[in-house]
């Protein structure tokens, strides 16, 4: 835990194991027994050599701590977590190596589908894969790139839509019209998407190979996806010839899926190191890739918030809602955090730059670069604290106003902070001195661009907003009905476990449950 960062730890829970009712642990050894058999011969060969080495029992529902310290030989971890995570969230965890596991338990209901993350499709689906070292390589690789996707403020709608879905599907106290209304909710979101971002298009990479994925042989491919892993209902029908089998390339991509439906079609890769070529590829074209003007256009696209990365290592997080003649100066709205090398800037946090923040890029009309002098040689320029100044860039911008401190990093000028500042382009007004202090942050180009703020544990250390989604209820209380069929599974477990069997106790049991 201590290695995990604050921004993470409030997403983790404590397991709980007493939670689980004897019924929550038949349902588990009813589906692994089931799974075992079936996958022995369908999934891939690492799955039951996977279920010993990660702490998967088939008996009853593992213990997370059991399963973490199985993980760590394999340079892994695993923490418990309830419901759907936050995207960017999970990614997090994945890139670092650590499994997120929901906690709760699916409902006996639901034996071969859920449509929340539970225990079954966390452990039993993503846990055993890991074992292979390729593939544990590829879930990193694969989270280290999500992280630094762009995502939209409509995939966020999404997110929540589909998050409130399964909440509700779940809960058996749940009504029909609580259902249908949800289920309208979905589809608006759905509908509401204007674009495809780069975090919506990796989904679709992670959906048709960590979920869904299939390997080997196009003729006789074997099972690896933890949604095909946890559910035998479809890992059965997903084989048959019903279901089209494609093999991997970038253009999955291009295949949407529906989470509440079976998938009509599924992608074959040939083996798992193949895998990280489909994100090489995906990569090479993102913005925190690419940079410069098409990085900044798809930050500005998202409306969601988004990191500039400058040459000089100055990043400035916040979301990004214009930028004047390709790069001549950039305008964000607030909250702004200014970070260097993904460390937010002392006194330059969110309550720093709330309502917004804008700079000028590029070299004085002198050709020199700001970023690139160090104090001694910015004082020999001829600027002074406390002395009036005017930078005139080569784009035509000029900051005018009164210097009063600089920042220095690594012995060179990162920010020059000025009090009655005016900054104009031509005869427009950018920064009006009435605005207060102006913090000049110097650098030339944008080098990369990418979703999310550069510090996110300091950016959200107080912030109750989106990104942030509280725990969700705990377990539901049985009904007195439930209670009674709750108990008589415990007996049949004890019955079952104890060499001694009581048969008389069992008649007794069949005829209870028979009667009522």
């Amino acid at each position: 835990m201590k290695n995990i960062p604050q921004y993470l730890k409030k997403y983790i829970v404590n397991q709980d194991y007493d939670q689980y009712s004897s019924i929550d642990h038949a349902c588990w050894r009813f589906i692994m027994r089931i799974n075992k058999a079936y996958f022995s011969k369908n999934a891939h060969s690492k799955y039951l050599e996977g279920i010993k080495k990660t702490g998967i029992t088939i008996d009853r529902i593992p213990k997370i701590e059991d399963i973490n310290k199985k993980l760590q030989k394999f340079g892994w971890s695993a923490v418990g977590v309830k419901g759907f995570l936050p995207p960017l969230v999970f990614m997090e965890f994945q890139s670092k190596g650590i499994l997120p596991i929901a906690c709760d338990m699916r409902s006996i209901e639901h034996l071969t589908y859920t449509p929340a993350p539970d225990i079954v499709h966390e452990a039993a689906g993503h846990s055993p894969m890991i074992a292979d070292s390729d593939y544990a390589q590829y879930l990193k690789y694969y989270g280290q790139i999500a992280r630094k996707a762009i995502s939209s403020y409509e995939d966020y709608n999404l997110y929540v839509a589909i998050r409130k879905l399964s909440d509700i599907k779940e809960n058996p106290r749940s009504t029909q019209l609580e259902i249908r209304q949800s289920e309208d909710n979905l589809r608006n979101a759905i509908e509401d998407i204007s674009y495809i971002s780069e975090a919506a298009y990796l989904s679709r990479i992670n959906w048709w190979t960590v979920e869904y994925g299939l390997i080997g042989d196009i003729d006789d491919p074997k099972i690896y996806g933890a949604g095909l892993l946890s559910s035998i209902g479809e890992s059965e029908n997903c084989l048959k010839d019903s279901v089209e089998k494609i093999p991997l390339s970038i253009n999955c991509i291009n295949y949407s899926y529906d989470i509440t439906e079976q998938q009509p079609q599924l992608f074959i890769s040939q083996d798992f190191k193949s895998l990280n070529k489909i994100l090489d590829d995906f990569a090479s074209k993102m913005a925190y890739k690419v940079g410069g003007i098409k990085g900044v256009n798809k930050a500005i696209e998202s409306k969601n918030i988004c990191t500039i990365s400058l040459d000089s290592e100055i990043q400035v997080s916040g979301k990004v809602v214009n930028v004047i003649d390709d790069l001549l100066y950039l305008q964000l709205s607030g909250p702004v955090q200014l970070s260097y090398k993904n460390e937010e800037i002392e006194g330059h946090g969110r309550e720093r730059h709330p309502e917004g923040f804008g700079f000028p890029l590029g070299q004085l009309v002198n050709n020199i670069s700001i970023d690139s002098l160090s104090q001694d040689k910015f004082l020999e320029l001829g600027y002074k604290i406390n002395k009036s100044a005017e930078f005139k860039f080569k784009t035509g911008v000029s900051v005018k106003g009164l210097i009063k401190t600089i920042l220095i990093k690594d012995s060179f000028i990162k920010i020059i902070t000025l009090n009655n500042c005016e900054v104009k382009h031509n005869e427009k007004i950018l920064f009006d001195p009435a605005w207060g202090e102006y913090d000049m942050i110097c650098g030339q180009n944008v080098e990369s661009v990418f979703g999310g703020p550069a510090d996110i544990d300091q950016y959200f250390k107080s912030n109750t907003d989106n990104n942030h989604i509280g725990s969700l209820n705990t377990g539901i209380s049985l009904s007195n009905t439930e209670e009674e069929l709750n108990n008589i599974y415990s007996d049949i477990r004890a019955i079952r476990e104890n060499e001694n069997h009581n048969l008389m106790k069992l008649k007794e049991l069949s005829e209870k449950l028979s009667k009522n």
